[in-house]
């Protein structure tokens, strides 16, 4: 369960977008947890240098981790059948999503060791996404408890929760179902919305305003984060079924892949996701090899 399988327009972009594709200037670094039989990075590294993902170990169960100083450390929260962390903070604080032994789907905090449990009232499941330094955080809330975790049909609705606990639910105009992503330290959101006819998306949300965001030609498109300078990085599929990392950066698209990335065969097609940016610019996310396993990568500008 990463952040691109995180589940799963009514508004024309206002600017014109561009893309091109990227050379290899670009530093990439594989991060494979020990012994696991998957990896991801989902988050970080914060300015402490602390990198957050999740690994498989070889029963088939998936754990979190940090990795500071290349030392990983795994984490579940108590209770946890199944844990994705997908955001940490500057201060260390994370946030994620954990599966329990009922398979329902919590949202989680991890701050200085103690664990804090955090659903969306009422719901069948809930996830973490996001937290800004304000303590503003994102997630998504779902109709089936495990949030689609294990292949059930879901329909997800987007929430932010302030510091004060108050949580708002919305979705992009016209969606039938959504994924807030992320949230930055200016209170913009991104996430991820499926429309009436099945095509999914990427959102922001400034400051009320709703603005879509597709991959040009792409026929999906997933935007899985952002950073204070408002980059973001995500998922598009191109016409072709194939699944590529991409950066938006001052309405310029950037499409790119590991060097090592091999899509998986159909019908999935997937090469590689961008679940991450911190400040500097550095991307986190998975790929995928030719034996097909999941590594984690980070790109250093």
């Amino acid at each position: 369960m990463k952040k691109s399988h995180r589940s799963l327009a009514i508004f024309t972009v206002g600017v014109a977008f561009a893309s091109l594709s990227i050379a290899s200037a670009q530093q990439y670094t594989t991060i494979d947890y020990p012994g696991a039989v998957a990896t991801s990075l989902n988050g970080g590294p914060n300015p402490e240098g602390t990198n957050i993902g999740s690994y498989t170990d070889t029963s088939g169960v998936t754990h979190g981790f940090t990795l500071k100083k290349g030392v990983f450390t795994s984490f579940d929260p108590p209770g946890s059948t199944l844990t994705t962390p997908n955001w940490i903070s500057p201060q260390g604080v994370i946030v994620g999503q954990y599966i329990d032994s009922g398979g329902a789907s919590h949202g989680f905090i991890l701050d200085g060791g103690n664990y804090t449990t955090v659903d969306f009232a009422g719901a069948a499941g809930s996830a973490l996404t996001g937290l800004n330094p304000s303590g503003e955080m994102s997630g998504f809330y779902c109709s089936d408890p495990a949030c689609g975790t294990f292949g059930a049909t879901t329909t997800n609705h987007s929430f932010t929760v302030s510091k004060k606990g108050v949580f708002t639910s919305f979705d992009p105009p016209g969606a039938i179902s959504s994924q807030a992503s992320t949230v930055n330290p200016s209170g913009t959101v991104v996430g991820f919305y499926v429309d009436g006819s099945g095509v999914g998306h990427g959102y922001q949300l400034y400051h009320g305003t709703f603005t879509t965001i597709d991959y040009p030609g792409a026929v999906f498109t997933f935007a899985g984060a952002n950073n204070p300078e408002g980059d973001i990085v995500g998922l598009y599929f191109d016409t072709a079924g194939l699944g590529h990392s991409f950066l938006l950066r001052n309405g310029v698209f950037t499409s790119f892949d590991p060097p090592s990335a091999v899509p998986l065969p159909p019908p999935s097609g997937l090469l590689s996701d961008a679940a991450g940016i911190n400040p500097s610019g550095v991307i986190v996310g998975i790929f995928f090899d030719a034996a097909g396993a999941e590594h984690g990568y980070m790109r250093t500008p």
